[in-house]
């Protein structure tokens, strides 16, 4: 099966509409405030499974971020070079932001300067394709942004970084700095849950500068695929006990039923019909657009692939979230 292509805004890379997220792959974690971040079920072979099947497939855009399993995703990655893929084939994210390293603050310069220089060994390569800026937390008056930005700026002009990217969970965030960062790509949360894509001025803001976007968590962890049957409880330092709708039956019920109408709707036209949706409700409005999703095993590689072709037009759409609406 042909993966759909589009244009990465200006970085005039041509990638798969869907693209590789390894959150996961950093294993169960806690922060500094004893938060869970990670992820339980992480297998190496598994993940390194998927990775390759990936590349093979065409799902060559893998993002990562130096406070996953501490550096563990990023190590992961980059032991398989030379092991079933080639480095030149990957078009490679990371980030800086979350790990303080000790400091008493997000984003201390000499922090930055530290993890890019971790990262580029850790990923096992002499330059990062995009590097983002984690999160929009850069204190009173944003006074973190330009020291941290500056060091990622001399970082690109030594040919360490390509792109500069901008995270964050809040799409109303990414725009209060963005004509500051002026970033070659964006990563806001969106799903047909949670969506401030349009309402933020952010979908118009990369229409008119050719930014490329990257949505994370388009499943919402996994819980829109209404998999599940009852509430769910995860060991401690997944991330997944922080989102209330695992434990919330009336939730649970209502996405299980979802998952059925899609099905019914949409069965005859795609293999994937709830994966296919979930995916379609976030690119139908981003021409220059990626879904971000954790594969963690070669499995839910080909699940990938085979909803990525699956669209849907303006009254289908509209129905689709007219579904998800307040959940």
């Amino acid at each position: 099966m042909t993966l759909p292509t589009f244009r990465f805004g200006r970085t005039g890379r041509s990638l798969a509409r869907v693209s590789l997220g390894t959150w996961a792959f950093g294993g169960e974690n806690t922060n500094e405030r004893g938060d869970s971040v990670g992820w339980s079920g992480h297998d190496d072979a598994q993940a390194k499974a998927a990775l390759r099947r990936a590349a093979e497939l065409g799902i060559t855009h893998w993002d990562s971020a130096d406070a996953y399993g501490n550096g563990r995703s990023e190590s992961l990655i980059g032991s398989l070079w030379g092991d079933g893929v080639r480095r030149e084939d990957i078009f490679l994210a990371t980030k800086v932001g979350w790990y303080k390293g000790g400091f008493h603050h997000f984003y201390h310069p000499d922090l930055v300067a530290q993890q890019i220089t971790a990262s580029l060994t850790r990923l096992n390569t002499d330059t990062i394709d995009l590097y983002y800026l984690h999160h929009c937390d850069f204190g009173p008056d944003d006074r973190w942004l330009e020291p941290a930005l500056s060091l990622i700026k001399q970082a690109q002009t030594a040919g360490k970084i390509r792109y500069i990217g901008l995270s964050d969970w809040s799409s109303e965030r990414i725009m209060r700095v963005i004509d500051r960062v002026q970033p070659d790509v964006v990563q806001p949360y969106r799903n047909v849950a949670h969506d401030t894509w349009e309402s933020s001025g952010l979908a118009g803001y990369c229409a008119r500068h050719d930014v490329g976007v990257a949505f994370y968590s388009p499943l919402r962890l996994g819980l829109l695929l209404g998999k599940y049957t009852e509430p769910q409880h995860f060991p401690a330092g997944d991330v997944r006990n922080n989102d209330p709708g695992f434990s919330n039956p009336h939730v649970i019920h209502r996405l299980a039923e979802n998952a059925k109408v899609l099905r019914e709707r949409f069965g005859a036209r795609s293999p994937e019909p709830v994966l296919g949706t979930l995916i379609a409700a976030c690119l139908a409005d981003a021409p220059t657009g990626t879904v971000l999703m954790g594969q963690r095993h070669p499995g839910q590689v080909e699940a990938a692939v085979r909803a990525a072709t699956f669209t849907l037009d303006d009254d289908e759409l509209a129905w689709v979230r007219s579904l998800y609406a307040g959940i």
